[in-house]
């Protein structure tokens, strides 16, 4: 009796021993909320909201101990639409992240697959708008630089370090999957340090595509942008850096970034709110971001944020707008998984040419004016 006991005892052990080098998780978050809207296509707008501030998404992560510091790891993440429950991403299954790869806690991590570029992963988390502090709505005009994601890269290759006492940097490459090896390819690096209050960042992204045949519109294609894309240019060069500085319970920052366009056709229907998109008027394009933040921890439970950017654009043939866009938001944590939030968003446009009206990313359509205004009331819950 004693030694089926002891057997039982000690098969339980292995059991639990071996259950412990595996694990998957199950997470996700959920924003809804309405939004005002004063000018959308000439009329006031009252919408339920999806993803206003954070996608909404769910996704399993896995990780398996393979032993002397190395394990596999994945990823599998879901974009949706909580108000009518379709898929997000052009109709993807895992369209904001599917990945596997091999991590190890002295090299760093290589993963394959549907991946964020380096300008996500490192400058970012340095702006307002790449948090959840400003959001989707908070983006820079169009999201010209890709901080708020809106791009995902496909066929990537992603190198990740580890922290080097604050230090942390990383690149991807995305294939075409094409004999045109350099047709609708991408790439990136970005590193960013980390030192008591103090936080810097720098990236960049490169990105080329055929514009010919506009292999972006589609994800049936190989490529490392398709069905995926903010502009139509045959080349795209995003850079920039950034500082976040925390002093308790306050964080200041200041983020610039220039996006570079060449062989420019225009911006996507999906950025730009009109039906046809967003022209250019020569073959190259420019939009230079200037964003100063802050956010502050009024208790443990509520906190305030803001954030102001002033961008500057060339769209050729002597078409300069510039944008002014103001975020506002005050959070208030329930609990640790859900908290509720009222965010205001404004923009004002200032052109030389009249057809450009102001446009706040991800509402309906643009304003016919050269101001538009969006508030909206939220809830999130992280699972």
């Amino acid at each position: 009796m004693k030694k089926t006991l002891m057997v039982a005892a000690l098969t339980g052990v292995f059991a639990t021993a071996a259950h412990a080098q595996s694990s998957v998780t199950l997470y996700g978050l959920i924003d809804a909320g309405i939004t005002y809207t004063n000018n959308q296509g000439g009329h006031s707008a009252w919408q339920a909201t999806s993803g206003t501030v954070n996608g909404s998404r769910w996704g399993l992560r896995g990780a398996e101990d393979l032993g002397g510091g190395l394990k596999a790891i994945f990823t599998l993440e879901n974009g949706f639409n909580i108000d009518n429950g379709t898929l997000g991403q052009k109709g993807r299954m895992f369209g904001r992240q599917a990945f596997v790869g091999l991590a190890s806690d002295q090299y760093g991590a290589v993963t394959l697959g549907r991946q964020y570029d380096s300008v996500v992963d490192y400058l970012a988390p340095l702006s307002n708008t790449g948090t959840q502090y400003g959001g989707t709505i908070a983006a820079h005009p169009f999201d010209n630089d890709n901080l708020n994601n809106s791009v995902r890269f496909n066929n990537t290759v992603k190198y990740s370090s580890v922290n080097y006492a604050g230090f942390k940097f990383g690149g991807t490459y995305s294939f075409s999957n094409s004999t045109e090896f350099a047709n609708n390819r991408a790439y990136s690096v970005g590193a960013t340090y980390n030192y008591g209050g103090l936080n810097v960042a720098a990236a960049y992204l490169h990105a080329n595509n055929d514009v010919n045949n506009l292999q972006m519109n589609s994800i049936s294609f190989s490529g490392a942008q398709a069905g995926d894309y903010t502009f139509a240019a045959g080349r795209q060069s995003t850079f920039g850096g950034g500082v976040n500085y925390t002093f308790g319970p306050a964080t200041a920052g200041f983020v610039y970034t220039q996006t570079q366009l060449g062989n420019a056709v225009g911006i996507s229907p999906s950025q730009s709110g009109t039906s046809a998109g967003l022209g250019f008027n020569a073959s190259s394009a420019r939009f230079q971001n200037f964003e100063g933040n802050v956010r502050y921890a009024l208790t443990p439970a509520l906190s305030l944020a803001g954030a102001y950017t002033y961008t500057r654009a060339n769209f050729g043939g002597g078409v300069n707008p510039n944008y002014n866009t103001v975020a506002l938001q005050s959070d208030y944590a329930l609990s640790k998984r859900t908290d509720v939030y009222l965010q205001g968003d404004w923009q004002h446009v200032s052109s030389n040419d009249a057809g450009i009206g102001a446009y706040l990313n991800g509402l309906g359509s643009a304003s016919t004016r050269q101001d538009q205004v969006a508030v909206t009331v939220g809830m999130r819950h992280r699972f």
